[in-house]
């Protein structure tokens, strides 16, 4: 990249960091999350909220390595796409291919954190549902059971493979409903997820080996309910606008 494309490069990602923070007073002000820079590399890991050897199923070993490597993984590896992406945007003479894997990438990772962090904050309580969450999957689904078996049966078919069991509210039909996302970036369109399963086999093979539904067992025992709850209420409260 020549020295002209290169100065390109940093006025253009200066000018945004610049509007970004002359629009802090205003976000302040109406409590609206500032906008992250859009090639921002510095994404930090979320801590564990619960004690990894106090999750009774789920052996510190493995949730421990899980949120270590896997997790983490996709933290670092987000952060230096991102970065990245700058610089291949001021290359006028990078072939689109390129970027386009750069993009693939980033949305793979960027799903990856997401869903991770989200798997992790819903994990910590005593797998007892309640709340209005479990008042609106009785209604959507006749019975908190049925939601469940189904559910279940979403986790197992992905068992052996990979990807992820997802119960999101969607924003656009005002329904909840269960999915698979595979590579951490298939979910309904306009769905939020409220409740997220990891299927890939580093979230249970140290444990469980081959025997998954043990592993969903587990995980259903350990679920925060109350965590998904709030989920709930703030995607209810973005739907009424």
């Amino acid at each position: 990249m020549t020295d002209v494309t290169r100065r390109g490069a940093v006025k253009t990602l200066g000018a945004s960091a610049l509007l970004v923070a002359a629009a802090d007073g205003a976000v302040a002000q109406s409590g609206v999350a500032a906008p992250v820079p859009a090639f921002t590399g510095s994404f930090q890991p979320k801590p564990l909220k619960f004690d990894p050897a106090k999750l009774p199923g789920l052996s510190e070993r493995l949730l421990k390595s899980h949120w270590e490597n896997n997790y983490q993984g996709s933290v670092k590896t987000l952060n230096a796409v991102r970065s990245r992406l700058a610089s291949a945007l001021a290359d006028k003479d990078a072939p689109p291919a390129i970027y386009g894997g750069l993009k693939r990438e980033e949305a793979h990772r960027t799903g990856s954190v997401v869903l991770h962090e989200l798997y992790f904050d819903g994990l910590g309580g005593n797998g007892q549902a309640g709340g209005r969450i479990k008042q609106a999957i009785d209604a959507a689904y006749g019975s908190f059971a049925t939601w469940e078996a189904e559910y279940r049966r979403t986790a197992m078919s992905l068992a052996g493979g990979s990807g992820w069991t997802i119960l999101s509210y969607n924003l656009h039909t005002g329904a909840l409903g269960t999915s698979w996302s595979w590579d951490h970036m298939h979910a309904p369109a306009a769905g939020i997820p409220l409740l997220v399963l990891d299927m890939y086999e580093h979230s249970f093979h140290m444990d469980y080996g081959t025997q998954a539904a043990k592993y969903i067992d587990a995980w259903f025992a350990n679920l925060d309910w109350e965590e998904v709850d709030r989920r709930y209420a703030r995607a209810a409260a973005i739907a009424r606008g």
